[in-house]
């Protein structure tokens, strides 16, 4: 696609996503008309439908829509920083490394504030990576060392998720919830404390897409054009845990979407890195806004966990990519 197909096909995607939220003030244990949900989200007035749409509603589908932009960022991010169309936050162990910190602390330490729990996400979220990336070369062997890596690291740090969740006693109802993704309560404050970190991932990606785009080369064809590997790597690396380290304190490990989203925007090959970041953000921002709605909607007044819903979506589409043989990288930077 050309530049301003990109465009083109960001802006039709992102007025999709904000259809999709739209859609997310109507449904719920009460149902609200299209004419009602415009008008009070136009003029509040202080009613059931107001609180309904200000307070409960619309803060949870741009949690959403924030949430799937920062995972789908962070999972291009990493397939181009170790060239493996297998790579996402779940699979190299990020997401799993920032979550049992997490859990740990809410158990161990009840007492520490939930403000430190995205940096504690992010150190979990570097090491686990980090270990991931030593068992596959530094991310430059084969995708099956990748995997294996990652599934390892995941498998150890989930199997001492469970042993935490085994001694908490009542309250391991509402952590498992949290640890199957969701977005179910999340109001203003929870906005505002994913949006920092989601921000900064995005914006990172696409000033430093130069950055990231050279590394769809092999390392020494990046080094040859004077990238100093030795500085940008872990910085790279950082900056895709980033959004992760944000976004799972207040919705948990959403599946697939930084697997997905990456995949789809090249699918529509776009003309430079920075389009792809770009159209992987709205891809992923209308992904999980989607299966936010999906997921509320589909068993009223009860709801499903977002997690279990991107992953029954993610699922087919990453065995049609697989079957289809498009599990692949660009080749080169722009």
């Amino acid at each position: 696609m050309s530049p301003r197909q990109s465009f083109l096909a960001i802006g039709l995607i992102v007025v999709a996503a904000m259809l999709a939220a739209m859609l997310g003030l109507l449904v719920g244990a009460k149902t609200l008309s299209v004419e009602t949900a415009l008008r009070v989200l136009l003029a509040p007035d202080g009613k059931i439908e107001s609180i309904l749409v200000w307070t409960l509603r619309l803060p949870r589908s741009l949690a959403a829509a924030a949430g799937g932009a920062g995972l789908a960022v962070s999972g291009y991010v990493l397939q181009t920083l170790t060239r493996n169309p297998l790579t996402d936050p779940g699979i190299t162990g990020v997401t799993s490394g920032a979550v049992a910190p997490i859990v740990c602390c809410f158990v161990f330490l009840p007492w520490l504030s939930p403000a430190y729990y995205p940096f504690i996400g992010l150190a979990g979220g570097l090491a686990a990576a980090s270990v991931t990336f030593w068992v596959s070369r530094g991310g430059q062997g084969r995708p099956l060392q990748l995997a294996l890596g990652g599934v390892s690291v995941s498998l150890f740090l989930g199997a001492i998720t469970t042993y935490v969740l085994l001694l908490t006693g009542p309250q391991s109802a509402s952590l498992l919830f949290w640890l199957a993704g969701g977005f179910q309560g999340r109001t203003w404050s929870h906005l505002l404390y994913m949006l920092p970190w989601t921000i900064t991932g995005v914006v990172g990606a696409l000033l430093l897409r130069r950055v990231i785009g050279m590394f769809m080369l092999s390392d020494h064809a990046a080094a040859g054009m004077g990238l100093q590997l030795g500085l940008w790597k872990p910085l790279i690396l950082i900056l895709a845990v980033i959004p992760v380290a944000g976004v799972a304190p207040i919705a948990g490990p959403v599946a697939f979407v930084g697997l997905a989203a990456p995949h789809i925007s090249r699918l529509l090959k776009p003309r430079g890195t920075g389009w792809e970041i770009g159209l992987s953000a709205a891809l992923g921002a209308l992904i999980v806004t989607a299966a936010d709605v999906f997921a509320r909607s589909i068993a009223i007044p009860r709801e499903l966990p977002v997690g279990i819903v991107t992953a029954l979506l993610g699922g087919p589409i990453f065995i049609y990519l697989v079957q289809r043989g498009r599990l692949s990288l660009a080749g080169g930077p722009r």
